[in-house]
């Protein structure tokens, strides 16, 4: 895609149409897959689904990834106890999803888990089934996590952080 139509793509879309492609219930489901998942594990799920980036952002050459890395710090999903928290970051602009981990799962995850797992979502996302590529990523990702910090009535498991989607 050529600078001009990414440029065009993201100044057309924005918060409104973050909340046009999840319904609120389809939001509500979500921010549950949330709760659900984080019931199982000491980790710690963010969802972030923003429509594009402003032109600022466009201007610096901000992509998906770099986008992600800002939100990661913002949302505050390395300010866990375990350092395992999880961003799953979806620039609809750009179809792309990011996903971030915090250095105590990431050091337990092969290289190219993420990079891999993205891909195999952006399948489901790239057809516009933004609910179902989402909640499959959480699901996968609670998975991981049950496997490396579950919750085993030991530890005290602390929601650390919001469970709902936050939309841009």
């Amino acid at each position: 895609m050529n600078t001009l139509t990414r440029w065009l793509r993201h100044l057309w879309l924005d918060a409104a149409d973050s909340r046009r492609c999840l319904t609120r219930a389809g939001l509500q489901r979500l921010e549950e897959a949330v709760t659900r998942s984080e019931a199982r594990h000491l980790g710690e799920l963010r969802v972030c689904v923003e429509g594009g980036l402003d032109l600022s952002q466009l201007w610096r050459g901000v992509d998906a990834r770099d986008r992600a890395l800002d939100l990661f710090s913002q949302l505050r999903v390395w300010d866990t106890a375990h350092n395992n928290g999880v961003l799953i970051y979806l620039l609809l602009a750009d179809r792309r999803i990011e996903i971030l981990a915090d250095r105590g799962l990431h050091s337990r995850t092969a290289p190219d888990f993420w990079t891999t797992l993205a891909r195999r979502l952006s399948d489901t996302l790239h057809q516009g089934d933004f609910e179902s590529g989402l909640a499959l990523a959480i699901e996968e990702i609670g998975l991981l996590l049950h496997q490396h910090y579950p919750d085993d009535g030991r530890a005290h498991n602390e929601n650390e952080l919001p469970n709902a989607v936050v939309l841009l």
